[in-house]
């Protein structure tokens, strides 16, 4: 799927410029649930226009082009997948995937790989559309590059992956309540699983797991 990214770039990047107001509500939602110290890591990094303003200091992407950009814009940058991070397990503070989980092919494995590569009860950030939303719906029989390839989910299923995986919700925002192409100004996210916005944030501890503890052992790097 990078390859479509490699080829897309430009379009993605630009996506935020023609949608200014969207794309700083997410940020501003982003911020609410995000840790102010510490290592971070944005798994799927994209051109780091999330970790740019967010302060993440290092990401990683499979997309060659998507990560040039992303340098320019001060991200220490490695390529990779989310699914075999090249990163030893407890290394980080705290982790993202932002717009990201949809578009992995294996979104339990990369959700087990960030737990490895965090420390005991660091902090995974998550932040995306999710499917049982006005734009989830939209985005789901729309048809373009990307969101032919997307896989949404519904919140009930991110959140038994999330506990499938070792992670447990302990805030939550939502924003987007309108399309992204007619907001005329910043949305003020609010907190709560229930609400009209379409972009869900989440901000999930790392608990004792028996399960991915016997992943990260047989896969430690």
């Amino acid at each position: 799927m990078y390859h479509l990214f490699d080829r897309f770039y430009k379009r993605y990047d630009d996506w935020y410029n023609h949608h200014r107001y969207a794309y700083l509500s997410e940020v501003m939602a982003l911020r609410k649930v995000m840790p102010r110290k510490g290592r971070g890591i944005e798994i799927g990094v994209g051109t780091g226009r999330f970790a740019a303003p967010l302060r993440i200091k290092t990401g990683i992407d499979p997309s060659k082009k998507m990560l040039s950009i992303a340098r320019q814009r001060g991200i220490k940058t490695r390529r990779g997948r989310g699914e075999s991070l090249p990163f030893p397990a407890n290394s980080f503070d705290y982790a993202a995937l932002i717009v990201t989980l949809c578009f992995v092919e294996d979104p339990e494995k990369v959700l087990r790989e960030a737990w490895r590569i965090l420390r005991k009860k660091s902090t995974l950030v998550l932040g995306l559309i999710v499917k049982d939303s006005p734009l989830g719906r939209l985005y789901a029989k729309k048809s373009s590059a990307f969101y032919d390839t997307a896989r949404f989910f519904t919140q009930k299923q991110l959140s038994q992956m999330l506990k499938k995986t070792g992670f447990e919700i302990s805030k939550t925002y939502r924003t987007l309540s309108k399309h992204p192409g007619v907001m005329t100004a910043v949305e003020i996210p609010v907190k709560g699983q229930k609400g009209k916005g379409s972009f869900v944030v989440m901000q999930c501890i790392k608990t004792a797991c028996r399960k991915v503890k016997k992943y990260e052992k047989k896969n430690r790097i």
